[in-house]
């Protein structure tokens, strides 16, 4: 049996069906229940929190799991990255006020939840900043002048324009991949592989 770990939301639901068509069907998941754990004699399907995706992989809770890269990029979990999925594709970019230009001289504010990688890019740049931790509504952040910039994931840019900004750079391109734990890549490796072939093969329909 392959343990997977799934992301909740519309994701989830995107992956779970690339599953089910690469013959990994749980009939029971969709069934009304309060259930938290589906399993056939194949696999044992969990939903959790996006974020927490790569913790139940590397502490080998999970053999393999779904998470989005800029999650891999921002935590940096232990665990090896099989394949990119090809959906939930978006775009983490630094967005701002259409009229905002940087001084390059005082620390530059940016309103972030992915502070570590906001960090390293702007590391590159040789840029001083001043991080500014939000769970939420980042989009606020400039608006009401708590920060110059945001690093933020953008999908469409509705958010962004409707609140009055605009993408100034684009950091990363997001996607979500297949992630495996390692020990369980080494002594499940003919399951997970074939797994992994299936799953190649739907990313290709």
């Amino acid at each position: 049996m392959i343990r997977i770990a799934l992301p909740k939301g519309r994701l989830g639901d995107k992956v779970l069906a690339m599953f089910e068509n690469a013959g990994y069907a749980c009939p029971e998941i969709h069934t009304p229940s309060r259930k938290l754990v589906f399993s056939t004699d194949k696999v044992s399907y969990f939903f959790v929190k996006p974020s927490d995706v790569p913790i139940y992989v590397e502490r080998g809770v999970a053999d393999v799991g779904v998470a989005g890269s800029d999650i891999l990029v921002e935590h940096e979990p232990d665990v090896y990255s099989l394949l990119d999925l090809g959906i939930g594709r978006c775009r983490l970019c630094v967005a701002a006020k259409e009229e905002f230009k940087d001084d390059f001289v005082s620390p530059l504010r940016v309103a972030t939840k992915f502070k570590n990688t906001a960090a390293k890019y702007y590391a590159s740049c040789g840029r001083t900043i001043d991080i500014i931790k939000l769970n939420g509504s980042i989009e606020l952040a400039p608006i009401l002048g708590l920060s110059d910039v945001i690093v933020d994931i953008v999908e469409t840019g509705t958010t962004l324009k409707e609140n009055g900004l605009v993408v100034k750079q684009e950091i990363l391109p997001i996607s979500a991949r297949l992630i495996a734990n390692k020990s369980a890549y080494k002594f499940n490796s003919t399951e997970i592989s074939e797994l992994l072939q299936k799953l190649q093969a739907q990313r290709e329909v």
